[in-house]
């Protein structure tokens, strides 16, 4: 009975420190970036429920798409599978250059419909083709293309290589 009281207090004991533990970095999460209350309420939610996400690189990968599409430095992103709604919260306006000289911008906050093979309806992105456009559709046309075609006003080809390891981002001032 003695044994059985003394592990009912060490595992409340851990239990409890665990759940302060995740509290903390469910507010430090927060208090990275700022979305709607209700935004907010959701991913506290999904992160209590302990539903465990893949890492978005993963994600990508799964869809078709290149790995290295957003910067390593993410926040956190949001996925409704139903919908294919997904949200990239980044920790401020950033930009990442790729090794075949192309550069993305992305906003704090990336929104697109992701489904296999493409991301559409881009909404925080941009790149530069002679100016700064914004980026709205990415896609790879088939699981052996080597090319990624970045829409952007016009089309733009650009190898697939170069966009299968997520990088660090630098942050910029301007959007």
């Amino acid at each position: 009975m003695a044994m059985e009281k003394a592990l009912t207090k060490v595992g409340s004991f851990w239990i409890s420190k665990k759940a302060k533990e995740e509290i903390y970095s469910i507010g430090e999460d927060l208090s990275r970036f700022s979305n709607t209350v209700e935004e907010k309420a959701k991913w506290v939610f999904e992160k209590l429920k302990g539903k465990p996400q893949k890492a978005l690189p993963d994600l990508l990968r799964e869809y078709n798409l290149p790995a290295g599409l957003f910067p390593r430095n993410i926040i956190c992103y949001e996925f409704d599978e139903t919908k294919g709604k997904l949200i990239v919260h980044l920790p401020s306006n950033c930009e990442v250059s790729f090794k075949d000289s192309s550069v993305l911008r992305y906003a704090p906050r990336v929104k697109a419909i992701l489904s296999r093979g493409k991301l559409s309806g881009v909404d925080g992105m941009k790149t530069k083709f002679l100016v700064w456009v914004k980026v709205t559709n990415i896609s790879v046309e088939s699981y052996k293309s080597d090319k990624v075609c970045f829409t952007a006003g016009v089309k733009k080809l650009r190898p697939k290589d170069a966009y299968v390891t997520p990088h660090d981002s630098i942050k910029i001032d301007e959007f």
